[in-house]
Order: C-alpha cells, then structure tokens, then sequence
C-alpha cells in the first residue's frame, strides 16, 4: 500500500459587495446625556435622589405613623432646622475630630505592624496572633473598659477607635503585601532595595490596592464604632470635655425627646458624611493612583 497522501487544492475565492470598513461608530462622540451618564457622582446622585422620593411616597400614601417613620420633608425640615438653631454642623465637627485621631494613630501603628510582620519572622507571628485575638472583638465591646481606664473623655473613644482601624488596616496590607508576585520581589532586590526602603518603593505600590480597600474599611469601621460610642456615653464625654458632645449624641438626645424627624435628621448626616469621605477622598486617591497606574479599570 501507498503511503502518500493526497494534497487537495482548494480553489480561490473572492467576496464581492464587502464596502469600505468604517470606524464612525466606534469613535463617534457622545452625546451630551452619554457624557452625564459616565459621571460616577451624577449615577450616585440619581440613586439617593430615587431613594428620596420613594421614601416620600411611601409615608405620604400610607398609615405609618410620623413616630415610627416621618417624611423625608419633615426629616429635611428637621434637619435644617438642626443646623441652624442647634449647631448640628459643630456637632459633627466634634466628631470628625475625634474620629481623625484615632483613624491617624491607628494607621500609625498598624504600620509598624506591617512592616514588621513583611520584614521578620517574629513580627509575622505577632500580627497573626493579635489579629486572631483582637480582631473578632467587637470594638463598642471595649468601650466600658477604656472608660475604666481613661475615664470619661475623648481618649476613652480614641482608644475604642484604635481597635476598629488597626485590624483591618493591617490585614489588608499584609495581604496585598504577600501577594506581590516573586518576579517583582526579584526585581526589588536585584536593583538593592532591603529593609524599609524596600516595603515602601516595591511592596507598597505594588500592593496598593489592597491597602487602600484597607483603608476605606478601616474608615466605615471607626465611623460607626464612633456614633455607637457617642450615642451611649456621648453626653457624659461631652458634659467633661465641653465639646457640646458629637452627632451620635445628638441622635440619642433627639430620641429620648421623642423628636423622630430630628433622629432621621442626624442619621442621615451620618450616611452623607459617609458617602462625602467615601466619593471625594477615596475616589480621589484611586484615580490618583490605582487607576491612573492602570491597576485598576475606571
């Protein structure tokens, strides 16, 4: 038998009626209401706007009653009202101050938490045990004990604070920390990068998206650990330091007053100060970095 194969020529063939290619589409340009869509903000802004509304209908058109869930106008009213004659803005003044030195303290020690733990063995260890430890533990729960220690003041609330940052800051941070790849790793090395030097040229930037969702937790922790403190203990703290107490306080006031509208007021503050830090701070770091870096899609 013959092993040769046989070759089959496929005659050619040519497509007729193809017209020119044309790119317009792809590169059209947007129109105006495309261009407003692509705002993040303005996407944002159309959700609360149509959570505000439904929000209105609801207890307009129905039997609830204004102790149990007023109006969003008369939630507005009550909150301008907060405003202007009960000084709600420095109340919240208060409580960003408070919160922003226990969020800078903590970044500063799970810092060196981190950086030991990249760097040594025994530094490691420490970190996995302490998270073990600590982290599980709600941070309102050391609240009585940092009262005990601190007395009624704004470093009780501070120290409260330093429990909810450190945790998830540094876990963060470790992570992204151990999950640079070894090439880069190699790399660092080979153009003599070692101790610190090398945690913040390499490892920091390369790891920076993890560090920065770090961050954001670590923020929505200590913010809410903050008006949960302020709401139980705030007019005591408020009474010794002479502040005029903080924005938990103020919902806790307002609710033993039975002024429903003014609570739905101050927890409202709470969520737009949330969404402020969240949208202007936050997303300006990310497009300044991860996604001006190509880390991350837009």
């Amino acid at each position: 038998m013959s092993n040769t194969a046989t070759i089959t020529i496929r005659p050619e063939f040519e497509a007729d009626g193809i017209g020119k290619a044309k790119t317009d589409d792809v590169a059209r340009k947007l129109t105006l209401f495309e261009r407003i869509l692509e705002m993040h903000g303005v996407r944002k802004l159309t959700i609360l706007v149509l959570l505000i509304v439904a929000w209105e209908v609801y207890t307009r058109w129905s039997e609830v009653s204004a102790y149990i869930l007023p109006t969003f106008s008369a939630t507005a009213a009550a909150l301008y009202e907060a405003i202007i004659q009960e000084q709600l803005l420095w109340m919240v003044w208060n409580s960003l101050t408070v919160l922003v030195a226990g969020y800078v303290i903590g970044l500063i020690i799970a810092t060196i938490l981190t950086t030991a733990a990249t760097t040594t063995r025994f530094g490691n260890d420490i970190l996995s045990t302490l998270t073990a430890m600590l982290n599980p533990l709600p941070a309102i729960a050391l609240l009585p004990l940092a009262l005990l220690w601190f007395g009624l003041g704004v470093d009780a609330i501070i120290f409260t604070l330093l429990h909810s940052v450190i945790w998830p800051v540094a876990l963060n941070a470790h992570v992204g920390f151990m999950s640079v790849s070894e090439t880069q790793r190699m790399v660092g090395r080979n153009y003599g990068l070692r101790g610190l030097v090398y945690v913040a040229k390499l490892l920091v930037p390369a790891a920076f998206p993890q560090i920065l969702m770090g961050l954001k937790i670590g923020w929505a922790y200590a913010w809410r650990t903050l008006i949960a403190a302020e709401l139980v203990f705030g007019g005591s703290i408020s009474d010794t330091s002479g502040g005029g107490g903080g924005l938990g306080w103020f919902v806790f006031s307002s609710q033993m007053d039975l002024r429903i509208a003014h609570v739905f007021a101050g927890l409202f503050m709470v969520i737009l100060v949330g969404v402020v830090v969240e949208s202007v701070v936050f997303n300006a770091i990310e497009n300044r970095t991860v996604r001006r870096w190509g880390m991350q899609a837009r």
